[in-house]
């Protein structure tokens, strides 16, 4: 993979400083009163308010556990399912097809019939979470697995190598940058939907923060919420990229 060159890191800066600079300008204009967007050290005094009070915290601390429990969740059950499907030719024929029919289904469309069976809880949220972050790592571990060369799949054969062997010399080691690419993808899902659960539920978390602060008409500590999630969602990303990066340093820059 190739490296992310000190130009683009200066660039995104310069890029986020011009984007505060323009919410600081479109806050002074007025256009829309401050009880709806709030300046950026309306924002910046919520934040510091919440984290110094430890609410803020701990909402933080309950949004990110369910959002990595949902997704290990995903992980085990999508990586599993995509290595027996991607190793037999019957499954991808008959099996695969029933999958791509279930992938476009929102998660949230579900939620009425996931309450229904575990009601306002933190099981709620995590099978909401598992169900939409399930997809990426699914289909992502069937299209690596099933497009090994064929001359590794000649050579397995006449090595006799086992289907457990297989799998985990030649399958998984070919099919981890499709593998790392669903994970990835997988994780910005489950952060997604941890805040459509627990705005459903109203049982703590970033989602319920928003969802209150926005009930009362507290734009600061809607935007400061945001603010949080977008600092998670860029931090996990780059803490992923890094260990995709470690993980195919075999592969040399492409």
């Amino acid at each position: 993979m190739k490296r992310v060159s000190p130009l683009w890191w200066f660039g995104s800066l310069l890029m986020f400083a011009a984007l505060i600079l323009a919410w600081q300008f479109a806050a002074e204009l007025r256009a829309i009163p401050r009880a709806f967007f709030p300046a950026p050290q309306q924002t910046w005094a919520a934040l510091v308010r919440g984290f110094s009070t430890g609410q803020l915290l701990a909402d933080t601390a309950t949004t990110l556990r369910r959002m990595a429990l949902g997704w290990v969740l995903a992980s085990i059950a999508g990586i599993a399912l995509g290595l027996a499907i991607g190793l037999s030719a019957w499954a991808r024929s008959y099996i695969a097809p029933m999958f791509e029919a279930l992938r476009p289904l929102p998660a949230s469309a579900l939620a009425p019939v996931v309450m229904l069976f575990f009601g306002l809880t933190d099981w709620m949220i995590l099978t909401l979470i598992a169900f939409g972050a399930l997809w990426p790592m699914l289909l992502t571990t069937v299209h690596g697995v099933s497009s090994v060369h064929v001359r590794k799949s000649e050579i397995a054969r006449s090595l006799g190598l086992s289907r457990l062997a297989y799998a985990g010399k030649i399958a998984i080691p070919s099919a981890l940058p499709d593998i790392l690419g669903g994970l990835r993808l997988g994780l910005t899902v489950a952060l997604i939907l941890a805040v459509v659960g627990e705005m459903i539920t109203v049982q703590g978390g970033l989602g319920a923060h928003i969802l209150i602060a926005a009930r009362r008409f507290n734009a600061a500590d809607v935007f400061a919420g945001i603010a949080v999630l977008s600092a998670i969602g860029i931090a996990t990303n780059l803490a992923l990229t890094a260990f995709e990066r470690r993980a195919l340093r075999w592969q040399g820059d492409r």
